[in-house]
């Protein structure tokens, strides 16, 4: 065998092994429920370490790019979200078949107490017990705010502004964020992710990838003037694109507070 046949030989080995290792950098799967074992549609997977996703297909089927100790994101409406470690046996012997289990839907017990009725607004409405204790739970504290009888109407305001102002509450959530919200990039740019937002409105997946809680995510957007009504309407995609765009002016701000 000539050197240069030699050469060619060794090179197609190697480029064999290379498309081989890359073709074991993606996890694939079927989805199924856990009660019928029947395939599920449309499940959203998201790769927490490398911020990608993909969504199954008609049989349950799903492939994704991961690496060994990445932790898959399993959603979909109605059933239990799981987290899933790829390991390295998942990577070697191919498809793995996992499990989704739907949300049990538990009705609290309602106790109805037996009232007099007279037909006289002003005495029966004196039956009813109405409950003027509220305690408010503000991010950043392990105790809550407790709100009795009291006649301002700006007690709330005036506890919540002497705790932090807007812009202290963006410094602080974003500065013990910033790693986490560095992957607002790659999420924007994966446009498999972008649609499983587009179409979801529970802000799970962004908690779970920003490590955020739902107060914290609600918090962040209405600091940044975005109104109650966006808050309560908008889908994942459009929270993303709001937090997204408020991370940046706070990077802006916070330079120029270093500076100055």
């Amino acid at each position: 065998m000539s050197f240069p046949t030699f050469l060619i030989i060794s090179s197609s080995y190697a480029f064999a092994q290379v498309e081989e290792t890359r073709e074991k950098e993606a996890v694939e799967g079927v989805i199924i429920d856990s009660q019928t074992n029947g395939p599920i549609d449309n499940v959203n997977i998201v790769n927490l370490n490398q911020v990608i996703g993909t969504s199954t297909n008609t049989k349950g089927e799903f492939k994704l790019k991961a690496k060994v100790n990445d932790t898959l994101h399993l959603t979909y409406v109605g059933y239990k979200s799981i987290k899933v470690r790829v390991t390295n046996d998942w990577l070697k012997f191919g498809s793995s078949k996992i499990t989704l289990t739907e949300l049990a839907l538990a009705l609290e017990e309602i106790v109805v107490n037996e009232l007099q009725l007279t037909g006289y607004l002003e005495l029966d409405i004196k039956q009813v017990q109405v409950n003027t204790n509220y305690r408010y739970s503000i991010s950043g504290l392990s105790t809550g705010y407790e709100a009795g009888n009291n006649k301002s109407p700006n007690t709330i305001s005036k506890v919540l502004g002497s705790i932090f102002n807007p812009l202290d509450f963006l410094y602080n959530t974003f500065s013990r964020k910033g790693n986490e919200l560095k992957k607002l990039k790659q999420m924007k740019k994966d446009d498999e992710i972008r649609n499983l937002l587009a179409s979801r409105f529970d802000r799970e997946t962004l908690m779970v990838l920003l490590q955020l809680t739902r107060v914290d995510l609600d918090e962040i957007v209405s600091q940044c003037n975005y109104s109650k009504d966006f808050i309560n309407s908008a889908n994942d995609l459009q929270m993303l694109d709001a937090i997204s765009q408020c991370y940046e002016e706070y990077k802006v701000l916070s330079r120029d507070r270093k500076r100055g």
